[in-house]
């Protein structure tokens, strides 16, 4: 049974006097207990505003959320403010991508691990500091009990990245959100980060939900993927069935994009041409046809549905050819 479940989601933004823009447009997924997924596309995609929503993160005013959000049979989107805060860092925990603008440069570390122990687990002062300290050993934080008393700006970009795990980890939530968390870190520290995240979920019953532009990141961690483009799923498999047979064209220009260790030194990497601005209205057809090297007339005539083929999910007319028949008519 799912942890989390996310039907026909959309985000719409927009005041008087100004033309809505969807963010958001009909997501579905859900995560299970101990089950890592992933939302993967470009920066613009939609994925950032999917957490926030699923959070209750999004301002009031001049943004419309729709759908459901249920988390463990309660529906978030209509809990209230209170509610919410209750909820966040005690059952829901998110990891943001940028820690330096995450955490507040005015306040020691220790007392931001701290304030969430005692506002959700209601310690006192000396066991939340204690458990601090061991929070931040658990993330792999060196000299923990001198790093409570540090500021954000004295520590490297690894350790606040760490520092906001400890945070996110600090009341065991049931359902942890990573959004880019490597984003800004050398290979070094993101494998570091990587294996800490793998460690934590696999130790406990933790859902986690991945979000990244990096399909190297997916690769080794995911259980099952979601591909969006223009605020919409494309497609949805498991990992190893989508690294191995992308059929949606934007999958595969994706994975095309990536460089390999086995490829010639000559060849050259495929880029998907244009940008994500370039897409037509969901409404109007396949928001990905300007850019779609497999589109079809009928690609901008009438949107596809996300449909079963096989063993996935896929919005597309004329897919990637599975990698068997390719081979065959090759």
């Amino acid at each position: 049974m799912a942890l989390l479940e996310v039907r026909d989601l959309s985000v719409v933004f927009g005041r008087k006097r100004q033309k809505p823009f969807t963010a958001v447009d009909g997501v579905s997924f859900s995560v299970a207990a101990g089950q890592t997924v992933g939302l993967v596309g470009e920066s613009g995609c939609g994925k950032s505003v999917t957490s926030l929503a699923i959070m209750g993160l999004l301002p009031k005013r001049g943004v419309r959320v729709s759908g459901s959000v249920t988390f463990d049979g309660t529906e978030l989107l209509t809990l209230s403010d209170k509610q919410l805060r209750d909820r966040r860092g005690r059952d829901l925990g998110m990891v943001f991508q940028d820690p330096l603008t995450s955490l507040n440069p005015v306040i020691p570390i220790g007392l931001q691990v701290t304030e969430v122990l005692r506002r959700h687990r209601g310690l006192d002062h000396k066991k939340a500091q204690a458990e601090a300290t061991e929070l931040l050993n658990k993330v792999g934080i060196p000299d923990p009990n001198r790093r409570l008393s540090e500021y954000p700006h004295q520590l490297s970009g690894g350790m606040r990245q760490r520092a906001l795990i400890a945070i996110a980890l600090a009341c065991q939530p049931r359902l942890l959100i990573a959004d880019e968390p490597t984003t800004a870190l050398d290979v070094t520290i993101q494998a570091q980060i990587l294996n800490l995240l793998k460690e934590l979920v696999a130790g406990t019953d933790t859902a986690l939900i991945m979000i990244t532009h990096d399909l190297g990141v997916v690769a080794g961690l995911c259980d099952e993927v979601n591909v969006l483009y223009a605020g919409r799923v494309v497609e949805r498999a498991a990992r190893h069935e989508l690294f191995a047979d992308p059929r949606h064209p934007y999958t595969h220009g994706l994975l095309g994009s990536i460089p390999r260790l086995d490829s010639a030194r000559s060849a050259k990497l495929a880029p998907i041409t244009g940008s994500v601005a370039d897409n037509i209205p969901w409404a109007d057809g396949c928001a990905f046809a300007p850019r779609c090297p497999n589109a079809l007339q009928g690609c901008v005539e009438q949107p596809p549905e996300l449909e079963t083929q096989d063993t996935r999910l896929l919005r597309c007319y004329n897919p990637v050819l599975p990698a068997t028949t390719a081979a065959k008519e090759g």
